[in-house]
């Protein structure tokens, strides 16, 4: 039986895309739904696009009842993929799916990471800061962000004449590649 895969993320969910092809044909799992706090994320299109189901939810429905979680627990979910997810997960969800949810974050933490460090944050500070590298860590969530246990980290090397955007890039590059790759790796570990 394919194992089953739900994706977080808030904005245009480029790293969902790459997943939903990664698994569009897979025999080893499926995307069964995509979820997002922000309403007119585009990554509800990309769900749409794909004929996945998906979910927008508000602050209320996440941190204060139980129905993400219900819903999740309906659907079977294996994995949960935090795909540029800007939200801490609450404790329930934690409870609910121990070490069965994975986020992405585009810097070698500990470096880089905490509350208000995503996306062209991270890599403004790594260029702030000339680190002659960068790069990506795939890591199990847990109450803290950008805290739990790292699964995989992934580098490239930072040029002197490299700009926020070419930084941005490579960073993309490597996260495209490498996280629907890590989370088959992940999926053929979880008993069912």
């Amino acid at each position: 039986m394919k194992k089953r895969i739900a994706i977080f993320a808030s904005g245009s969910g480029s790293n969902a895309q790459k997943i939903l092809e990664h698994f569009k044909r897979s025999t080893v799992a499926e995307v069964v739904l995509i979820l997002s706090n922000n309403p007119q994320a585009y990554v509800l299109q990309r769900a749409d696009n794909f004929e996945i189901p998906s979910h927008a939810f508000t602050r209320h429905e996440f941190f204060e009842t139980d129905s993400v979680v219900k819903l999740l627990k309906n659907l079977q979910v294996d994995l949960i993929v935090l795909a540029g997810f800007l939200w801490l997960v609450p404790q329930s969800l934690l409870k609910a799916f121990p070490n069965r949810i994975i986020n992405i974050h585009p810097s070698l933490l500990p470096k880089y990471g905490g509350k208000g460090m995503y996306g062209d944050k991270v890599h403004q500070a790594v260029l702030d800061n000339h680190e002659e590298e960068s790069g990506i860590t795939i890591h199990f969530v847990n109450e803290h962000f950008d805290e739990g246990e790292v699964i995989h980290q992934f580098k490239f090397r930072i040029e002197p004449t490299d700009t926020l955007e070419i930084v941005k890039f490579k960073g993309q590059q490597l996260e495209h590649h490498h996280f629907p790759r890590v989370i088959e790796g992940l999926l053929t570990k979880i008993k069912s």
